[in-house]
């Protein structure tokens, strides 16, 4: 089969851990290939993506084979595959715009984003001549405009679109039409990860639901070491990914709690976690008889691996969207995948609408 070729805006932590997880699969099978969700979408396995153009703005990178500028600092994700090839694709200067924080110039060059002296890229243009099909969106939180901006590269590009971050682009009507008039598929918004603090969140959520219990209060509260944590230190550039990551949870409640009642949301940096996420959740409600009960968790995962388990997903799916003539946001990979997509589904369900589109059962 093809490869499903696909540029890469933003080439730090989840990108490196994509790049790394595709060549890492390349010599497995179905019986040994672990922490995939699904080892086959349509005939297409993790080897079949192929990266064909990315884009940085930070000088450790710009200018650098892919295949070296993944293990740049500030990148700090766990190396599970050193031995990526050189691929011949040099990262291209991108467009600043608002994806760099003015508050990430005051910490170390080892943790944050050291900006190149370049001109930026025509990015139209490289994404037509690398023959990419898909952009995959990795801005840093916050980057309204420069994920605007990127979004309307991949529309007069005529390339499908994967948004990985909270900016609501796939979830807009407007941006969502743009899309759709434009005969082609986006998928987003705001990946999730394969077992993280917001599926496990909502999963409890879903279970308090089913089993009558009244939940009252909860909150989730995560701590990190990478540049997304530095980033978040800025709270002005919190607002989409607070309402992301609390209406993944609201949407699979009975009845919506009160603002008042549900706290969700980065917490702090830790530089010595590095890529290492700690969330720590509390839920309390009421059992029968009005008899009161809560649920405390500590998770720790290595952030950006778990991401990239749902996005090696998305972009096969998205690659079938391609190849069925689909256009605007596709519903059943984007409820599956992110935290804010079109439509939001219980995730039983919505891992049942991915497997009936996979096998062609579901339009979108």
């Amino acid at each position: 089969m093809d490869k499903i070729k696909i540029a890469i805006i933003g080439v730090g932590n989840c990108a490196s851990s994509l790049i790394q997880g595709i060549h890492y699969y390349k010599n497995k099978n179905s019986e040994d290939a672990i922490g995939l969700m699904h080892w086959d979408i349509g005939g297409y396995k993790p080897e079949d993506i192929e990266v064909v153009a990315a884009f940085d703005v930070d000088k450790r990178k710009v200018g650098k084979d892919v295949s070296s500028a993944i293990f740049a600092r500030p990148n700090c994700t766990k190396v599970f595959y050193p031995d990526v090839p050189e691929s011949g694709i040099i990262v291209s200067m991108g467009h600043k715009l608002d994806g760099v924080a003015p508050h990430m110039n005051d910490f170390d060059n080892e943790y944050t984003f050291v900006l190149a002296e370049k001109e930026p890229a025509n990015v139209v243009n490289v994404l037509k001549e690398s023959g990419a099909e898909i952009l995959l969106n990795y801005l840093p939180v916050g980057s309204e405009e420069a994920t605007k901006f990127y979004a309307q590269c991949a529309l007069d590009a005529g390339v499908a679109f994967i948004n990985n971050m909270p900016v609501f682009i796939a979830s807009n009507p407007e941006w969502a039409d743009k899309f759709q008039e434009k005969g082609i598929p986006i998928v987003g918004d705001d990946i999730k990860a394969q077992i993280g603090a917001t599926i496990t969140h909502r999963t409890l959520a879903n279970l308090f639901k089913d089993r009558g219990v009244k939940l009252d209060h909860t909150y989730q509260i995560n701590t990190g070491g990478n540049t997304d944590f530095l980033n978040m230190l800025n709270r002005t550039r919190l607002d989409s990914k607070k309402e992301s990551k609390t209406e993944a949870v609201q949407s699979v409640l009975g009845e919506r709690m009160d603002p008042h009642d549900i706290h969700i949301g980065p917490s702090d940096y830790v530089p010595w976690q590095e890529d290492n996420k700690v969330c720590f959740l509390r839920m309390e409600g009421k059992t029968f008889g009005d008899i009161p009960m809560n649920i405390e968790l500590r998770l720790s995962v290595e952030d950006s691996p778990n991401s990239a388990g749902c996005v090696i997903d998305a972009i096969r799916c998205c690659k079938l969207g391609l190849e069925r003539g689909i256009s605007g946001p596709l519903t059943s990979i984007s409820s599956y995948t992110m935290k804010h997509p079109p439509v939001q589904f219980t995730d039983d369900k919505a891992f049942k609408l991915v497997n009936d589109f996979i096998e062609g059962k579901l339009e979108r």
